[in-house]
């Protein structure tokens, strides 16, 4: 008797692996094409339902031509506000899922101390590498326990998010702004420890919070 889960999984790894193809194709054409590749919508169908954490952010950086420091620069504040806006708008723009916010994760690792990773120290940011897939120890180890504690499989990571001056050629549509975020982000299965999804979420504002709202938003193209 064949088990419908292992048979609905595996057509979702399969998606998943023929989305990684197009993004890695997309990739490759970036290279000779200075247009970024389009945002990939959040996979919402495949996880809706189940609890999936959401890691505090780590890194933001700005282009030093915005010279937003006055902004940004306290690193502390600035990855709590990204947290919350990251949060905030994909509890309301994707309810489907079950998000497990970073200050909850924060909450159940110190509820374990000794057993799982403070969330706010995992090695994340090198997961903006578009050819890695299987996710290395001691991160697969870290996100693995504190999933056991928080109660589900998949991980969604903000790896980073870097502000930089808005390409020129602005249209009707699109009224000249500043500055561009580019927010990468990936989902993590913790259970296998692979990375079956990906993108550069793209968004343009005059200040680093109208620019990340605008990311995130992309992520779920068809809202307003």
């Amino acid at each position: 008797m064949s088990n419908p889960f292992k048979t609905k999984y595996l057509v979702r790894g399969a998606w998943w692996v023929g989305l990684l193809t197009a993004l890695a194709c997309g990739s490759k054409k970036s290279s000779q094409n200075p247009v970024p590749a389009p945002t990939a919508p959040l996979p919402t169908a495949g996880i809706a339902g189940q609890r999936v954490a959401l890691t505090p952010i780590t890194l933001v950086a700005a282009e030093e031509a915005l010279q937003w420091d006055s902004l940004i620069g306290d690193r502390r504040a600035t990855l709590g506000k990204c947290d919350s806006i990251i949060a905030t708008l994909l509890a309301a723009r994707a309810p489907e899922v079950i998000w497990v916010p970073p200050a909850e994760l924060r909450h159940v690792a110190r509820r374990a101390p000794g057993i799982a990773a403070d969330p706010d120290q995992l090695g994340t940011p090198f997961l903006r590498a578009s050819n890695i897939v299987d996710v290395p120890d001691p991160l697969r180890y870290e996100l693995r326990t504190l999933m056991g504690l928080v109660g589900g499989r998949y991980v969604m990571v903000p790896a980073g998010l870097v502000f930089r001056v808005a390409s020129p050629g602005a249209t009707p549509r699109r009224p000249p702004a500043l500055a561009t975020a580019e927010l990468s982000v990936v989902l993590i299965d913790s259970r296998i420890g692979k990375i079956g999804w990906r993108t550069i979420a793209h968004g343009e504002g005059d200040d680093p919070w109208t620019a990340l709202t605008r990311a995130v938003k992309s992520l779920t193209p068809g809202l307003p």
